[in-house]
């Protein structure tokens, strides 16, 4: 990981925020002079545990996150995959106590931002509020699309779906292109998100492989049949809002 100063993390976010609507000069300067510190964690590194009662919220600047639910006898179902640009804990803003757990994935850079900082700014620009309210309901289309993978799509729906969410989310960051993004997710944890094990998740990969749909290599994903893997999916990227 390089050095990120507060101001280029910060700038992300200006950039994230600019994607969901206009932001005025005075706007944009009040995002770039919002508390900030950035701090990097190691891969699996819990960030904000369940329970915690978080007085900042998690901005990533590099690398990648995930949030996850513990269960008892060590079970664990991951809720969500979270790239740069992303603040998976926005919610926090006004929920006090944490419900579940956010962990690096890779070695990630966050920049903490304060909670009394970020109130502070959307009461002084009620339009960067609705930005960020924005954002919490684009994440909450995603939550409803992994619910309904989860309760009515087979094994080989949601991964295709899964594949086709995180491409978009990368290309829309910038950070992917002709359908080849980074994917740094183990067997283990995409059936952890998926809800297989691993015996199964290996299975459905090496079909989708078979049919020629996708490639893994060295922690990459390059979707080699858009239009067929997304017809799996029944994937429809307007939930996104890009």
């Amino acid at each position: 990981m390089t050095f990120v100063s507060n101001q280029a993390a910060l700038g992300l976010l200006v950039r994230k925020m600019e994607r969901s609507g206009h932001l005025s000069n005075e706007e944009r300067q009040a995002v770039e002079n919002l508390s900030a510190r950035v701090q990097t964690f190691a891969p699996r590194q819990d960030i904000v545990r369940d329970g915690d009662k978080p007085e900042h919220c998690c901005l990533l600047v590099e690398g990648w996150t995930f949030r996850y639910k513990l269960l008892g006898e060590g079970r664990r179902q991951i809720l969500s995959f979270h790239v740069p640009g992303d603040v998976p804990d926005l919610h926090s803003l006004h929920i006090n106590t944490m419900d579940h757990s956010l962990a690096a994935l890779t070695e990630a850079t966050i920049a903490f931002i304060s909670h009394e900082s970020l109130i502070d700014v959307t009461k002084r620009f009620p339009g960067l509020a609705a930005i960020l309210w924005r954002e919490t309901l684009i994440d909450a289309a995603i939550f409803r699309q992994w619910i309904t993978g989860m309760g009515q799509r087979d094994a080989f729906g949601r991964m295709a779906h899964l594949f086709c969410e995180l491409y978009c989310r990368m290309e829309a960051m910038g950070l992917a292109a002709e359908h080849r993004c980074t994917l740094p997710i183990t067997q283990s944890e995409l059936g952890d998100a998926l809800g297989l094990s691993s015996v199964h998740t290996n299975r459905v990969s090496k079909e989708m492989r078979r049919q020629g749909l996708i490639e893994l290599r060295t922690r990459t994903l390059n979707i080699t049949a858009w239009d067929r893997l997304a017809q799996a999916a029944e994937f429809d990227p307007a939930h996104l809002q890009h």
